[in-house]
């Protein structure tokens, strides 16, 4: 290491380049500063603020520290009175994101008091913008209302995410994300040729940086609402009943597997006063939160209806009525209620829902007496119809999203088939024969996306 003694006015050059000049000087001495002093002066603090905001920048901040830093380099930078970062919204008009002066203030205000034309203007052209003297000709006319405060001086940048197609080739994809605006009262501060050039710099970095931070907050939010998601599928879940149910006279299970995180298919039981068996099982028009909201909505309202002795007809009448003066428009519900007795007899209200398939020794029936779907008219009438079930026979309740579900050449599962897996398995256990269900409709939609949400309901009446 080589000591070397300085005398005031010691010139210390950077770089072979003679990129940047230092000057000695000593504290209790005055001598003239000339230009050549002044302006080397002037761009080593341009280079320092600069490397401090790049160092910076590449921190990982989140969004709106990165456009608080951007800003405050600038305005250091250059010299500048106030600045204000425009980003670009999906429509491509640009959006006014934040306002700072010196001394790291931010400025109040979802708007910029200065006129849009020169940040349109670079960001339509993508080219730096600087305006000596507002003053001068007809600019004052053009930018009036920025005159009125008193500005003089304008640069204006734009923000551009350049991105190289091929490491070996120079060809790169330019896109403009937004524009730097910087302003003064004081005639001069933002002309230099350093400062325009510090600032071009600070913007291809600012650019990336911003663009980061964005995408940073979008994977968040992102992962912010995948979370609220899961906790949402685990209290829609919660909500159900377990899915086995045994009784002295039945056994059953149901299950519901929605196509998104949530769905609007639910299913539940009933044990009623009279000792019978009630279960029901409801599909809500639509999918995802709204249509998972109302069958939550729902599953309450049945289950404060049902819990009385009235028969499944005047039961669904009530449902009815409670969601249509909800008024929650172009929203239905299709809804199947039965009660089984202990002697077999099982009264059902099938609501516009697909018909249940009652399977056993004396052959396949549907059940499809009831009326309209659920929400849509305040006077609909319901019906209700018995049946009676002998030991061995399976009642089989399933949503549209078994039925109507899919192969990936487009063809339907259809009732058809259900029969036909049921009829395999006809010496199953309800659970065995849910599974059974889930997993032939699974192998019939291998490869193609589940379009709807899918439930079934299996009981075996023992007698």
């Amino acid at each position: 290491m080589n000591e070397q003694p300085l005398t005031h006015g010691d010139r210390i050059r950077l770089g072979r380049s003679g990129g940047a000049e230092m000057v000695f000087l000593l504290a209790d001495s005055a001598p003239a500063v000339d230009r050549a002093t002044t302006t080397a002066v002037g761009d080593l603090r341009q280079i320092a603020a600069l490397l401090d905001g790049l160092r910076a920048l590449g921190s990982g901040r989140v969004l709106d520290d990165v456009l608080a830093l951007v800003l405050d380099s600038a305005i250091e930078v250059s010299g500048a009175e106030r600045g204000f970062i425009m980003l670009a919204n999906a429509d491509g008009e640009l959006e006014f994101k934040l306002a700072r002066a010196q001394r790291r203030q931010t400025l109040p205000g979802n708007t910029f008091a200065t006129s849009r034309k020169i940040p349109e203007e670079v960001f339509r052209t993508g080219e730096p913008r600087t305006v000596a003297d507002l003053l001068d000709g007809e600019l004052a006319n053009v930018h009036m209302r920025t005159v009125q405060l008193g500005i003089r001086n304008v640069l204006c940048v734009p923000l551009k995410l350049v991105r190289y197609l091929d490491k070996a080739d120079s060809a790169a994809e330019e896109r403009r994300i937004g524009v730097l605006y910087l302003d003064s009262r004081e005639k001069g501060t933002l002309l230099s040729t350093s400062t325009s050039a510090a600032l071009e710099t600070l913007a291809t970095e600012a650019a990336v940086a911003i663009e980061n931070a964005r995408l940073y907050r979008e994977t968040m939010e992102k992962a912010r609402m995948e979370q609220e998601m899961r906790i949402a599928a685990e209290i829609q879940q919660a909500l159900l009943p377990k899915g086995g149910r045994v009784g002295p006279f039945f056994r059953a299970a149901a299950a519901s597997l929605p196509c998104r995180s949530i769905g609007g298919d639910f299913f539940d039981y009933v044990d009623l006063p009279n000792g019978a068996f009630g279960f029901a099982l409801g599909d809500v028009a639509g999918k995802g939160p709204p249509a998972a909201l109302l069958s939550a909505m729902m599953q309450g309202i049945f289950a404060a209806q049902a819990a009385s002795s009235d028969a499944p007809a005047k039961t669904i009448a009530r449902v009815n009525i409670a969601l249509y003066r909800r008024g929650i428009e172009s929203r239905f519900v299709t809804l199947m209620y039965g009660a089984l007795e202990p002697d077999g007899q099982l009264t059902y209200c099938n609501a516009g829902h697909n018909p249940p398939l009652v399977v056993g020794k004396s052959g396949v029936r549907h059940l499809d007496v009831g009326g309209p779907i659920v929400g849509l008219f305040e006077g609909a009438t319901f019906r209700e119809d018995c049946v009676t079930l002998v030991p061995g026979d399976w009642l089989i309740v399933f949503s549209d999203g078994v039925s109507e579900a899919m192969s990936l050449t487009n063809d339907e599962y259809g009732e058809e088939r259900i029969l036909q897996t049921v009829e395999k398995h006809l010496t199953a256990e309800p659970p065995e024969m849910l599974q059974a269900i889930f997993t032939d409709v699974r192998a019939f939609t291998k490869g193609a996306a589940q379009s709807d949400d899918i439930t079934a309901l299996v009981l075996r009446y023992g007698g």
